[in-house]
């Protein structure tokens, strides 16, 4: 697997709260750059094993993920595998790390997608630069989930 992209950030908010925020789909496809739909296609909630699809755009493109948990830990990580067309994609995780008057969440990926898979993935997402694009949406993602969890 390739080294993650990751980022982090302080969140002055408690850890399960921040936890439930990050396992509500609707909730996280609100704050996702390119993720606009998420739904549980087994299972209701975050527990590994649980499996969600993904909707997600960039400007005219759109495509669809099989996403299954493998790490749910209430207050402390949430990670799932992606999918697309039986291949795999890519790997997230959000580990909650309690601090002093709220929490610090990294958020990471790791890019698992097949070589000779990635220019066409380039060509269905528009993005030819996958690490850079998903460091760029992590940084929103993470600073959304900061605003919300602080309200």
């Amino acid at each position: 697997m390739s080294a993650p992209v990751q980022a982090s950030v302080t969140i002055a908010a408690e850890p399960a709260a921040v936890y439930s925020l990050i396992t509500d789909l609707s909730a996280m496809a609100s704050l996702a750059e390119e993720v606009h739909a998420m739904s549980w296609t087994k299972g209701a909630a975050a527990a590994p094993g649980a499996v969600f699809t993904g909707r997600n755009r960039n400007g005219a493109k759109s495509w669809s993920t099989t996403c299954t948990v493998t790490a749910a830990d209430p207050g402390k990580a949430f990670a799932f595998d992606v999918k697309s067309a039986m291949l795999p994609i890519a790997h997230w995780r959000y580990d909650i790390v309690a601090t002093e008057g709220g929490c610090t969440v990294t958020e990471s990926v790791w890019d698992r997608r097949p070589g000779w898979f990635k220019k066409f993935a380039g060509l269905a997402t528009g993005v030819s630069d996958r690490d850079s694009a998903n460091a760029e949406h992590i940084r929103l993602t993470l600073q959304r989930l900061k605003e919300r969890a602080e309200v």
